[in-house]
């Protein structure tokens, strides 16, 4: 291998595809701090701005997402995908890449798709527990495919399947010994039981009516509330309920310290995307998950199960939250010994390392 290997990573349109890409690039520069990455995305979506953020360059591909719903929205999609291969061709050609990473997400497809044609060794970093369609076809001419469930073989090659979880932020997950800071910064009481509820940066708009429709509940019981409502949702909350609704109930349009609101909580609502569910094993708090169904191949519910099975969470549909998630999450709250079961659970099933073992992965790739 070169000493400053050149290496694309494909993919983003959510944080769960952008935080894993941006934390295989910061393991690759930690190993080998002269190799050159760049970024592909695609034009208008998240990527383009937390990429360069995090300190990496990045190119856009003209590329959108089947619109489901809509005929007229997708008449363009063929001439779209058409234009990104030969967008990504040319991207390849310039860049001259040892290796190609494709991490899901709009993007990833017609770059992977291009560095085979160009005949670049490519690595899959699979995320969630069900392949979406994209990730299936390409993984025939993967090199390898690093997966964060196990039974990924009905999707995969066996042969070129390796487990190492999702990557995640590691100042995200650092919360031993920060309980008190975390109540202090959201001013919380340390002693006071406290419901962490996250639906990620857009929201959630079954767990926010949940938490709406059911706060005089939580209230009566003198428990506390991290709201993370989510840009879409937080105005139309603020409007109705003030900012300062109660004592107790902290609600919050994002997050900024994330790892700070998880040593604060005692028990953790979320969706069950794949970046989150890693980052909540290692966190190892008893968590309450509530599936998205407005995903493709409802592949959160999968995410959930898998979980579930091992008796690391509990799961709650959506279409049952909005009278059932406060309930079952303060019964899990008085109920220690169950607590303490899923957060033995949960945590076993922690994968720490995975974002250097899929960098090493990556290097290997490289003659």
């Amino acid at each position: 291998m070169n000493n400053s290997p050149k290496i694309i990573i494909s993919g983003g349109g959510t944080g769960g595809h952008i935080f894993p890409a941006v934390a295989i690039a910061n393991a690759l520069k930690r190993l080998v701090p002269a190799c050159e990455i760049l970024f592909v995305g695609a034009n208008g979506r998240m990527e383009m701005e937390k990429v360069p953020a995090a300190g990496y360059k990045i190119v856009g591909l003209n590329i959108s997402g089947i619109q489901r719903g809509s005929i007229v929205k997708n008449l363009a999609l063929p001439f779209k995908l058409l234009g990104s291969v030969r967008k990504a061709m040319q991207i390849i050609t310039d860049f001259k890449p040892d290796a190609v990473v494709g991490v899901g997400g709009y993007a990833s497809g017609p770059l992977l798709y291009a560095a085979s044609l160009k005949g670049i060794p490519y690595l899959i970093q699979e995320q969630n527990s069900h392949a979406g369609l994209t990730n299936k076809w390409l993984g025939k001419k993967a090199s390898k495919i690093c997966v964060a469930f196990d039974e990924m073989a009905q999707f995969f090659p066996a042969d070129r399947i390796l487990k190492t979880g999702n990557p995640v932020r590691k100042e995200v997950v650092d919360i031993k010994g920060k309980h008190h800071a975390g109540a202090e910064l959201l001013k919380l009481d340390p002693l006071k039981k406290t419901i962490m509820v996250t639906g990620g940066s857009l929201g959630a708009g079954t767990l926010n009516k949940a938490i709406e429709k059911h706060l005089p509940e939580i209230i009566a019981q003198d428990v506390q509330v991290i709201w993370q409502t989510g840009k879409y949702y937080y105005k139309g909350i603020i409007e109705r309920l003030g900012l300062d609704y109660h004592p107790n109930v902290r609600i919050l349009e994002f997050l900024n310290r994330m790892d700070l609101a998880y040593a604060a909580a005692d028990v953790i609502i979320s969706r069950a995307g794949a970046g989150t569910i890693a980052e909540l094993c290692l966190v190892k708090r008893p968590v309450i998950l509530v599936p998205s169904p407005n995903v493709a191949e409802d592949h959160q519910t999968k995410n959930a199960m898998a979980l579930v099975k091992h008796e690391a969470a509990l799961l709650i549909n959506d279409r049952s939250a909005e009278d059932t998630l406060v309930k079952a999450t303060l019964d899990l709250l008085n109920n220690k010994e169950q607590g303490q079961k899923l957060s033995q659970n949960i945590g076993k099933m922690a994968l720490p390392e995975a974002d250097e073992i899929i960098a090493r992965e990556v290097l290997k790739l490289i003659k």
